[in-house]
């Protein structure tokens, strides 16, 4: 039986150090999870959707632009847009358009717009922070966890070599007759439920990796070890340096979803402003330009003499001496042709110079009713300025009352811790005291092997408290804005 418990021990042995992956400290898994993290990276986006909302809102406040320009042809009756009269001949038309305007006044509308939205990305910004810090105290509690389970391996594993060597020791005795065989055959059956804690314990080292590996957002498969420091060499502040109301005051200032609070208050009180503006006039100023060419696809093609213009009374004269003479106009026949496409854009530029228009005004929009449409929003700003401000107050007294429950725990852990280290120090004075019996033969093996059990719990407890109390007081002190490692 004691060489199936040492196989199974090398096995254990060979599979945990068959690879030697590189090591990840607290700060690297931290960083890590920040930057590869699923929620993190979607708090990112939701920044930046904001901050492109703001620049819009920003970009509002400046005038507008805009050009037209159109191309076709029209058959059949129309009018033609240069002379504005119904024509039946198809013809080619071309226009061109810039018009645009700005704002002037609606009670400070825009810029309270832009403000608000401003506020807004601001907030998940700091929403963004608080998705990081939310993740970096998941994975310090997940590492911790590791430490943990790691550190009561090596207490299960210690605890096995131990039983070992009461075995061997038991069964040279017993060999010369110095024990009876049941001594021998209960400290077997106490190295088979050691081998088997031992196990348990490699499985918990193993399911507390997988835990952190999936937390950091890597691949079960991925080999991955962390730097196992020693519990008592981890730097703690002491208590005088974490009193509550203190701790408060500090994370009040700086954690970031206390900043988003005040942030979104302040956007709901822009808002508020921003519906007011609805019961104001709005003045604006605008201008357009504009001009059009239109051609018909026949033209002039032909000219010949058709006599003179008749004489009236009315007509010119010229007076030589003592005789009149009237003038007289030489009429013209024409002929028209269709254009082919060389000649179809004859006298654009001098149609569009002609044909070129200006406008510029002023409108002002003056609300008198709209359903109700102004006050309702109005209404609505106001009610949802006093919900952020609930939320505001809400989020101060829960970091209140998380800090002041930190702190309870710590001292607890700390109150655990010092209980545990005087348990360590008792149990492990009579586990000596009943080997030593044992070995005279005054102590039978049961007896035996319940102070070893007794002193393996303490140990197992007292790390337990050790990592316990180091996660409350890294707590307290990540309210106090210190960043997190080992």
């Amino acid at each position: 039986m004691r060489y199936i418990f040492s196989f199974i021990f090398l096995v254990f042995t060979l599979s945990l150090t068959a690879q030697e992956p590189a090591k990840w400290d607290l700060k690297t898994c931290v960083e890590y999870a920040i930057k590869h993290n699923i929620s993190v990276q979607q708090a990112d986006i939701q920044a930046r959707l904001a901050k492109l909302q703001a620049d819009q809102a920003k970009s509002n406040q400046l005038p507008t632009m805009s050009g037209s320009s159109g191309l076709g042809m029209r058959l059949g009756r129309s009018i033609d847009p240069v002379t504005n009269a119904f024509t039946t001949t198809q013809f080619l038309y071309n226009n061109f358009g810039l018009n645009g305007g700005i704002q002037l006044y609606n009670n400070n509308r825009l810029n309270n717009t832009a403000a608000a939205s401003n506020f807004s990305w601001l907030a998940s910004i700091a929403d963004l922070q608080t998705a990081s810090n939310d993740i970096s105290l998941n994975v310090a509690t997940f590492y911790l966890q590791v430490l943990s389970t790691i550190e009561q391996s090596e207490i299960a594993k210690i605890q096995i070599a131990q039983t070992n060597e009461q075995l061997a020791a038991t069964k040279k005795r017993v060999e010369v007759g110095l024990l009876p065989e049941i001594n021998l055959l209960e400290l077997e059956t106490q190295l088979a439920n050691d081998s088997s804690n031992y196990i348990t314990a490699i499985s918990n080292v193993a399911q507390s990796k997988l835990s952190l590996k999936a937390l950091l957002n890597l691949d079960a498969a991925d080999a991955f070890e962390v730097d196992v420091q020693p519990v008592d060499k981890i730097k703690l502040q002491g208590f005088a340096d974490l009193q509550p109301d203190y701790v408060f005051t500090v994370a009040e200032q700086n954690l970031p979803n206390i900043k988003a609070a005040n942030l979104r208050l302040k956007a709901a009180e822009k808002n508020r402003l921003v519906a007011k503006a609805g019961f104001y006039p709005t003045l604006s100023f605008g201008y357009s330009l504009s001009t059009n060419f239109s051609n018909s696809f026949k033209y002039i093609s032909g000219v010949e003499p058709a006599g003179f213009s008749n004489i009236s009374p009315t007509s010119p004269f010229v007076t030589v001496g003592a005789a009149k003479y009237y003038v007289q106009s030489p009429l013209y026949t024409t002929t028209t042709s269709n254009r082919d496409f060389s000649n179809i854009w004859n006298g654009w530029s001098k149609q569009l110079d002609n044909n070129f228009g200006q406008n510029f005004g002023f409108q002002l929009s003056i609300p008198i009713f709209n359903a109700n449409q102004s006050k309702t929003a109005y209404q609505q700003s106001k009610l949802n300025y006093q919900s952020v401000s609930l939320q505001q107050e809400n989020a101060q007294r829960k970091l209140k009352q998380d800090i002041y429950a930190a702190y309870t725990n710590a001292v607890v852990a700390f109150n655990k811790l010092n209980a545990t280290q005087k348990a360590v120090t008792s149990a492990e004075k009579a586990y000596h005291f009943a080997t030593k019996r044992y070995e005279l033969g005054l102590l039978g093996t049961i007896e035996l092997l319940n102070n070893q059990n007794n002193f393996l719990k303490a140990k197992v407890n007292f790390k337990s408290a050790q990592y316990e109390y180091v996660f409350r007081i890294k707590l307290l002190e990540f309210y106090k804005g210190e960043a997190l490692s080992l």
